[in-house]
């Protein structure tokens, strides 16, 4: 008895269809989908943005602006955050460097330490700096020796921001160093480079990119810094204790002008060291 033919799909008109068709259609679905989920997620990032730029009129951003002693709080926020900077620099860039290569004893408490002031609330961070650096504390009279004060000053300004700003720059600043190829200083080292000609002319250009972001974020920090600098440095005015300041005794709208230059202060540098980071990335993989 001849056995019975084993029946054959026929082709359809875009030809056979069958499961290494079908995979391709589905792809294809869930590409879209993650591309929709990702630009309604962008858009929501972007929406606070978006509804400034809607509120906001060429006139009103220029009259906010030509009032007496309007860009004073800019001068203050800039000299502030630019102080600020220099501080983290000298004092965090060692920390992080250590942090990254090993070099401190128990290096998980130092790190556990940093993450602890990272997460700390910026409200709490400057209650705590009141009893920890106020006029009562003996901080703050050794600083009263010196005609100096930490309540309500430019000095008490710069320690807040330092405060808010440094958890950021310390970590990012751990990575990009924990970034560079330790073969390229192993060379170096072979070479007869000294440890700190090795740092200097392999560790740090090769962090450069890092190190920059580390820095852009830190400056974007210190600029915004609000919760601890409205306990410990209500006083000189900064550009968001001037957004707050505007919002209680004028509301809402005349407020936005000085968010927007709050925005154009802070986001440039970051946006510059993210672009100069990731041509770095790229320049590395190619």
């Amino acid at each position: 008895m001849a056995a019975s033919p084993v029946p054959v799909p026929e082709p359809g008109p875009g030809g056979w269809a069958g499961p290494a068709t079908a995979a391709p259609g589905l792809r294809r679905a869930s590409q879209s989908l993650a591309v929709a989920g990702a630009a309604v997620v962008w858009l929501a990032l972007l929406g606070p943005l978006i509804a400034l730029a809607a509120h906001l009129s060429w006139h009103s951003v220029v009259s906010a602006l030509r009032a007496p002693g309007a860009l004073q709080p800019l001068v203050v926020s800039v000299q502030a955050g630019a102080v600020t900077l220099g501080v983290l620099m000298l004092l965090g860039t060692p920390l992080a460097w250590a942090l990254a290569r090993g070099t401190v004893p128990f290096p998980r408490v130092w790190e556990a330490g940093v993450l602890a002031a990272l997460l700390l609330p910026p409200l709490v961070v400057g209650l705590l700096l009141v009893f920890m650096v106020g006029p009562l504390t003996p901080v703050g009279q050794w600083l009263a020796t010196l005609r100096l004060s930490a309540s309500d000053t430019f000095l008490a300004l710069v320690i807040a921001e330092v405060y808010e700003a440094a958890p950021y720059y310390v970590l990012a600043a751990q990575a990009a160093f924990a970034g560079v190829d330790h073969r390229l200083e192993q060379q170096a080292a072979l070479l007869g480079d000294p440890p700190r000609r090795v740092l200097r002319r392999v560790t740090v250009p090769l962090a450069a990119p890092g190190l920059a972001m580390a820095l852009a974020v830190a400056w974007a920090r210190a600029m915004g810094a609000f919760g601890a600098v409205i306990i410990v440095a209500y006083h000189p005015f900064g550009l968001p204790l001037q957004i707050w300041a505007t919002l209680q005794e004028t509301g809402l709208a005349s407020a936005l002008p000085f968010a927007l230059v709050l925005l154009v202060v802070a986001l440039p540098l970051p946006l510059a060291a993210y672009a100069w980071s990731a041509r770095a990335r790229r320049r590395r993989r190619g």
